[in-house]
């Protein structure tokens, strides 16, 4: 989806699928490239009901069936989302998308950017949120007391 928050992305390809997670809510959405159809209309959902296929090395993924609740810049059920994912080289990817929504737009509309890879820096954690968020604290000193732990048994 069309978002710039964090920009953590994870993509997973398999057999008959692609799998894109953001980092935000670690929003999964499971990308069918079968050829299979788009589910009824009747059928919606928050992320839409995605398709992809492959032109090139492009990944295309089409998705439709929203069910309006999608806070992307006051989309609605009408919205149709066209994404092209591009590896431009070892470690950049481009991303393009089209936003096509006649109920809120007068006219389509493109936006692209660019991913670049740098697992240096930068790692997809577990998205978490929580009054006073102690987990992290809690986390971090559970391991410490591991390590002195260790430390200790490797002295005796």
């Amino acid at each position: 989806m069309p978002t710039i928050y964090n920009n953590g992305l994870q993509i997973t390809q398999g057999p008959g699928f692609v799998t894109v997670q953001r980092e935000m809510v670690h929003e999964t959405r499971v990308v069918p490239t079968d050829g299979s159809p788009h589910v009824g209309a009747d059928i919606t959902s928050y992320l839409g009901d995605p398709r992809g296929r492959w032109e090139g090395d492009t990944l295309v993924v089409e998705s439709t069936n929203f069910n309006g609740r999608m806070p992307f810049n006051g989309s609605s059920e009408n919205l149709t989302l066209t994404e092209r994912y591009t590896r431009t080289g070892p470690d950049t990817l481009e991303y393009q998308f089209m936003v096509d929504d006649p109920t809120v737009w007068t006219r389509p509309w493109t936006g692209m950017y660019t991913f670049v890879r740098d697992e240096s820096q930068y790692e997809l954690v577990e998205y978490a949120c929580h009054e006073g968020n102690y987990g992290m604290t809690n986390i971090l000193s559970g391991s410490r007391a591991r390590e002195r732990e260790t430390e200790t048994e490797a002295g005796r």
